[in-house]
């Protein structure tokens, strides 16, 4: 795998990117740079995490435009022609002007016994997702044992924190699935005849 990025983003209460967080990371999984983007004027309609807004400092508070320019500009940097993000359909939806990059579901491989051994013996579908409980929280949760840990609902420590989750998992980038908004499915998913991807955060 070569360096990529995980992307966060969250949203206002009418459904418009009001941050977006960015870790950039090479194979091992080491954090090489992040960046966090509070979008302005979006930000001041509030959301349902609007108070996490601050969690950390901002890299800039600015337009869309700009956060998604400087986005770029980090990623052809580092050489990171990949996104990765957990339930990366909201995220893809939420960010068209990136749609050019590509992206791969974090939870679509955590979600799964056939890729994470720690949902062996959970309940899961015949597809081997797991039934309940496949969000971030709980995932980092089972992965990392700290049974205390909160996602912070901030853009910029989610996405870190998602991927300290891809290096627990140990998973190689072969084993992710490019997302595919065409027909909503994960291609080497459906092989095991996956569920169909829904419209909300996992």
């Amino acid at each position: 795998m070569s360096n990529f990025s995980v992307i966060d983003t969250e949203t206002n209460w009418l459904d418009e990117v009001m941050s977006v967080g960015v870790a950039v990371a090479d194979e091992k999984f080491r954090l090489l740079e992040k960046r966090y983007y509070i979008v302005d004027p979006a930000y001041r309609v509030g959301g349902m995490y609007g108070n996490s807004l601050y969690h950390l400092p901002p890299t800039a508070v600015c337009s869309r435009g700009q956060a998604v320019s400087e986005i770029r500009a980090l990623l052809s940097a580092y050489g990171a022609d990949a996104i990765f993000a957990y339930h990366a359909s909201f995220d893809f939806r939420h960010l068209p002007e990136l749609a050019s990059y590509s992206w791969y579901d974090i939870m679509r491989v955590a979600a799964y016994v056939q890729f994470n051994p720690k949902l062996d013996g959970r309940d899961c579908f015949r597809t081997g997702r797991l039934r309940r409980g496949a969000d971030a929280e709980s995932m980092i949760r089972l992965l990392s044992g700290d049974c205390g840990y909160e996602e912070k609902h901030n853009a910029l420590s989610d996405a870190v924190d998602e991927l300290e989750l891809m290096r627990l998992l140990g998973c190689g980038r072969e084993d992710y699935i490019e997302y595919v908004p065409q027909n909503r499915f994960f291609t080497r998913v459906s092989a095991y005849g996956a569920e169909e991807d829904g419209g909300g955060r996992g």
